[in-house]
């Protein structure tokens, strides 16, 4: 497994584990995703860290703009993809979401955070251009 500094934005990332570990500390697991997100929203807005929710991404395809959006849970300093899952296992289809935001933002890691269980989990995803 990698250490931390071959990660791109590894600071970064490591702070928002911590501010996610912190908000399921608080919290608690189990609760309904929304929960997790306006926690999040609060600690980046008391922190100072920009960022953006359910920032909104089309695709375009020859002269047109497709008619589906995603919608990223989070943007971080135009830099990171946060996505916030409160479900009893992050499926492959979670990893392939964020890898979908990644591509089509043009950003190059992606963090899943997962509420749901008794320990906080997180993942780091690296999108390779």
């Amino acid at each position: 497994m990698y250490q931390n500094e071959h990660f791109p934005h590894h600071e970064e990332t490591y702070r928002l584990i911590g501010i996610a570990m912190e908000i399921h500390r608080i919290i608690g697991q189990g609760f309904l995703e929304i929960v997790y997100k306006d926690a999040l929203e609060y600690e980046l807005k008391i922190k100072g860290i920009k960022y953006e929710r359910e920032k909104k991404y089309s695709i375009k395809y020859k002269d047109t703009i497709l008619p589906h959006s995603f919608f990223a849970d989070f943007v971080i300093a135009d830099k990171i993809i946060l996505e916030i899952k409160s479900k009893s296992a992050v499926a492959e289809q979670d990893y392939a979401q964020v890898l979908n935001y990644l591509a089509i933002s043009k950003l190059t890691i992606g963090l899943i955070v997962n509420f749901h269980e008794k320990s906080l989990q997180h993942r780091r995803i690296i999108f390779n251009k």
